[in-house]
C-alpha cells in the first residue's frame, strides 16, 4: 500500500503540479484547498505526510500545524512558505512542523524532502536495555533515552523530536565539527542532500535558546566558523 501525502494549499494550479509529482514517485494524494479542510482531513485521513502552505484562507498553515498538534498527531508537516523571513520559519518549527520549503521550490528538492520527513517517521529505534536507559552528556546533561528526554542539570528540557535527535547526534561524537550538509543528512536523513540547509542554522537557533546559560556565548552547541558546528561541552 502507497503513502499517501495531504497537500493543503489555496493556488489549484500548485496542487495540481504536486500532485503530479508525487504520484509521479508512486504516492498517493488528497488535497485541500483551506485550512480548515485541511485540518480536518489531517486528522480524519491519517497520512503519512503533510505538505502546508502557510499563507491559507480562513485558518493559516501555523493554525493547522499546531491543530494537528494538539490533537495529538505526530505525522510529518512540511511547511510551503513563500515568505524569506527566518521569523516565520522559527515559528512553524515552533509550533511543531518537521520542516519547510520556500518558494518556488525545484520538483528535485520537494521530492527529497518528503522521501526524508517519510523515511525518518518509519523509523523506530528498538528500546535500549535498562543499563542504556540513562547516559550522561557531558557533565551538566543527562539523557533518559526511554522517555527520549533530556536533563540540563537535573531539569528536564522541553526539545521537539528534532531538537533531541540533533543534540544527540552531535553530543555522540563530541568536538567533531559537522557542516550543515552533513547535518541534513545524518539528522534530518537527506541522503546526498543539495539545496537549502538553512533549516540547520534555524534548528540550532532555537537549540540554543533552550540548552544554553547564554545563547549568544553557546558552551554546548558550538560554530567553526565557516565549517558548521559541534559539541563542545
Amino acid at each position: 500500500m502507497g503513502k499517501t501525502i495531504l497537500i493543503v494549499e489555496d493556488e489549484q494550479s500548485i496542487v495540481d503540479i504536486l500532485s503530479f509529482n508525487l504520484m509521479k514517485e508512486g504516492y498517493d494524494t488528497v488535497e485541500a484547498l483551506d485550512g480548515a479542510a485541511g485540518l480536518q482531513l489531517a486528522l480524519e485521513q491519517d497520512p503519512d505526510l503533510v505538505l502546508l502552505d502557510l499563507m491559507l484562507p480562513g485558518m493559516d498553515g501555523f493554525e493547522v500545524c499546531e491543530r494537528i498538534r494538539k490533537a495529538g498527531s505526530s505525522v510529518p508537516i512540511v511547511m510551503l512558505t513563500a515568505r524569506e523571513e527566518e521569523d516565520d520559519k522559527v515559528r512553524g518549527l515552533e509550533l511543531g512542523a518537521d520542516d519547510y520549503i520556500t518558494k518556488p521550490f525545484k520538483n528535485r528538492e520537494l521530492i527529497a524532502r518528503v522521501k526524508a520527513n517519510i523515511r525518518r517517521a518509519d523509523m523506530s529505534a528498538p528500546p535500549p536495555p535498562a543499563s542504556a536507559a540513562e547516559e550522561p552528556l557531558g557533565a551538566r546533561m543527562d539523557v533518559d533515552e526511554e522517555r527520549a528526554t533530556i536533563f540540563k542539570d537535573g531539569v528536564p528540557l522541553d526539545l521537539t523530536q528534532r531538537e533531541y535527535d540533533l543534540i544527540r547526534f552531535l553530543a555522540s561524537r563530541p568536538g567533531k565539527i559537522f557542516s550543515r550538509e552533513a547535518l541534513m543528512e545524518h539528522v534530518w536523513n537527506y541522503e546526498g542532500y543539495v539545496g537549502d540547509v538553512r533549516a540547520v542554522d534555524v534548528a540550532i537557533r532555537r537549540l540554543r535558546e533552550k540548552i544554553e546559560d547564554d545563547p549568544a556565548s553557546p558552551a554546548f552547541i558550538k560554530t567553526k566558523r565557516g565549517m558548521g558546528y559541534y559539541f563542545g561541552e
